[in-house]
């Protein structure tokens, strides 16, 4: 409703008798809360769909990467899949610390005199900071020279800090705590010129997931790194989920280091690598208010994070982290009533544990049932010759033993000490609150737990807390309460789905230790939008993610639907159509309620599923390829793919060969338990070999193969 419309209905009222403009003005009213109520409707089924499709992808990434973990366990160390990803469970023997200074130095790399960017002096000043800030405000760029020397500073410095930082609040200060940032630089500097910049008199939390989803997650790391080393006393830096190098890989951080310094990117990474494994974990003001990025479960124990060896939670080759195979799972089966494989693997935060038998056909939305080692090691050594024919790999297989992990050099035994460690700070970096009492396994996430309001109280009153501060969840305020208030989410990166999608927010925090919000709109087109005009563009953005899983899953869904049609009508029934769409899907929507957005006519109550798919209007290239099947299970796998992809380009070049190729489909034909044939994969490299050189870039691949929605360009 406009001004002009509200000025005509207000100039009515003028001429209208007492009662008649009562009683229109009670019309009015009623018809504007039932507006407002169908908005809210409309922007709830808008964040359900982007929330669900985010948590989807992060179930499958954390299946993947157990499915690596399987190979890990269970293949011999010479086995050529397992050469293939090995590298990303173990460090490089080159960046120990006895040989760190010479593969990480940077005195040999010269700064051009063409180089227009800005010049860093070292130790670093304020002055020196706040000139990086305003050079990455216009878009310049550091020098590679200069990125490794600041990260090669940040690395000693974090060393010396304990895993929780002890934080004060006083009178003469508050102290700003801030959520996700996800490499979105405008919300990091519209929060500086909102509260100022870190100093010694404005100390600032950032609670993690700095990198990821944005593009500008280096100059992100940087400044803040940056202002650690002036104020190591009043800035402080929790690790999140995403500081994590092998979940960098699927969620864009790695992309963007190598797009910007194609030279020097690997070791900025492997650099950056080691920096994620010793940020704290935790920063606690005044012995009252814990902040960490997840969460806590009921096993939560301050004390035992305080002195575990953090900067090992990515090192297979540590015993402390490398798990004892069956054990360990046994042992979190027992405790979680059969949880999750787990994510024991300390190179990432997503793989912990191995149990003997990986098994694909997992649902979506519960990744609990498992089977334990008893129930399928009678299977084992088949059930691996037999994927390692389908995959392609004829090296000699070897025999597997009940004590593999003896004749592997990576291996170690984990004491049930280690693990009850491994699964605290798994917890803390990916767990989630929930409304119900208890605590339980994350199976949306498929790591971490949901906790409730009772764990919450019992934590908190075990360390004499007040208040819990994490962050980890995108919230459409920027914060939200929760647990009759002992627990508080706060989100930084705003606009993190869409345009309009979500507020940021910050909080400032005196010595009385009651938060004060400050929410804020990075994008000024955000700013102009009415409350329709955002809802609707949020939606719209929304609905095309969602025709996009629908169209990758087409085969699926006809297959299915024709379950419910045996006479070949071509039409099902809406209560069929929103079961089999969910069942296909597994996202948890309201599919009766998001009905009329994805389908545009009916006949009799009935939907006419083929001409529902052709209106989907998503193109995809035409190419003359002997299976096209393959290009449906591409697009449905499309991140699983790159991040096989950028696995296997060792040399981060961006570049893989044609066998390359061949082994990474193989590989994530092995994950899906699918037959992909040689020829359809060799077809299909040939089809996209533009210069013929015998080589794939990555890049190239990828955009060329991104789905388009047609709707959105007419």
């Amino acid at each position: 409703m406009g001004n002009g419309t509200i000025q005509e209905i207000t100039h009515c009222f003028l001429f209208l008798p007492e009662s008649s403009a009562i009683r229109a003005a009670l019309l009015i009213q009623r018809w504007y809360r039932q507006y407002v109520a169908r908005l809210e409707m409309r922007r709830r089924c808008t964040w359900n769909i982007f929330q669900s499709i985010e948590y989807a992808g992060e179930q499958d990434q954390i299946k993947l990467y157990n499915f690596f973990g399987f190979l890990m366990d269970h293949f011999t160390p010479a086995s050529s899949e397992r050469n293939l990803i090995s590298h990303i469970f173990r460090e490089n023997e080159i960046c120990r610390d006895t040989e760190w200074e010479r593969y990480f130095c940077y005195k040999d790399i010269e700064v051009p005199d063409s180089y227009t960017g800005p010049h860093l002096t070292f130790p670093m000043t304020f002055c020196g900071v706040s000139k990086l800030v305003e050079a990455f405000k216009h878009k310049q760029q550091l020098h590679a020279r200069y990125v490794l020397q600041l990260l090669g500073e940040t690395w000693r410095l974090l060393r010396i800090l304990p895993n929780i930082n002890q934080v004060s609040a006083c009178h003469t200060k508050e102290i700003t705590i801030c959520g996700d940032l996800h490499g979105h630089l405008e919300d990091l500097l519209l929060i500086f010129y909102k509260n100022g910049l870190p100093s010694s008199e404005k100390p600032y939390v950032f609670n993690g997931d700095f990198v990821d989803r944005g593009k500008n997650s280096l100059e992100i790391l940087l400044i803040l790194f940056g202002f650690l080393l002036v104020y190591p006393n009043d800035v402080h830096l929790n690790r999140g989920n995403h500081e994590d190098h092998i979940v960098n890989l699927r969620y864009g951080f790695t992309k963007e280091v190598l797009g910007k310094y194609r030279m020097h990117g690997k070791k900025i990474l492997k650099l950056l690598q080691k920096i994620f494994s010793w940020l704290p974990l935790a920063t606690v003001i005044d012995h009252k208010v814990l902040i960490v990025h997840g969460g806590i479960s009921d096993t939560t124990d301050l004390n035992t994070i305080a002195r575990v060896d953090r900067h090992k939670v990515r090192e297979p080759t540590h015993h402390a982290v490398n798990g004892s195979k069956t054990q360990m799972m046994n042992n979190r089966n027992r405790e979680a009533g059969g949880l999750v494989e787990g994510r024991r693997r300390v190179c990432s935060l997503t793989y912990h544990s191995s149990a003997p038998a990986y098994k694909h056909n997992l649902p979506r939305r519960s990744l609990h049932n498992q089977p334990t080692s008893s129930q399928l090691n009678w299977s084992v050594e088949e059930e691996l010759k037999r994927r390692r024919r389908q995959a392609g790999f004829d090296q000699s297989y070897g025999e597997l033993t009940k004590s593999d992990s003896d004749s592997d050099p990576e291996s170690g035994e984990t004491t049930e000490t280690d693990e009850h460690e491994w699964k605290q700070i798994v917890d803390m970096l990916w767990s989630d609150p929930m409304p119900q009492n208890g605590c339980s396994p994350n199976e949306v996430r498929g790591g971490g737990c949901y906790w409730g309001p009772d764990v919450s109280e019992e934590v908190l009153g075990k360390h004499n807390l007040q208040l819990l501060i994490r962050s980890h969840e995108c919230k459409q305020e920027g914060y939200e309460f929760c647990h009759n208030r002992r627990v508080l989410t706060i989100f930084s990166a705003s606009n993190y789905y869409e345009v309009g999608s979500n507020r940021g927010a910050y909080i400032r925090m005196g010595p009385d230790l009651v938060p004060h919000f400050i929410q804020y709109q990075a994008s000024r087109t955000s700013r102009e939008f009415t409350l329709r005009q955002s809802i609707g563009w949020t939606e719209r953005s929304a609905l095309r993610a969602l025709k996009e899983q629908l169209f990758v899953h087409k085969s699926d869904l006809i297959s299915a639907f024709h379950e419910f049609d045996p006479n070949n009508t071509g039409l099902i029934s809406l209560s069929h159509w929103a079961s089999v769409t969910e069942k296909v899907l597994n996202l948890g929507l309201p599919w009766r309620v998001l009905r009329p957005q994805l389908v545009s006519s009916t006949r009799y109550g009935m939907v006419d599923y083929h001409q529902w798919i052709r209106e989907l209007s998503i193109t995809e290239p035409k190419l003359e390829i002997s299976d096209n099947s393959i290009l449906e299970t591409m697009y449905k796998n499309h991140s699983n793919l790159e991040t096989i992809f950028r696995i296997i380009d060792t040399d981060h070049s961006g570049l893989i060969s044609f066998e390359e190729f061949r082994q990474t489909w193989k590989l994530l034909s092995s994950h899906l338990k699918t037959e992909i044939s040689d020829k359809a994969i060799a077809d299909l490299a040939q089809s996209i070999d533009f210069n013929k050189d015998g080589s794939i870039d990555i890049n190239e691949f990828m955009e060329a193969f991104r789905l388009v929605d047609l709707s959105a360009h007419s």
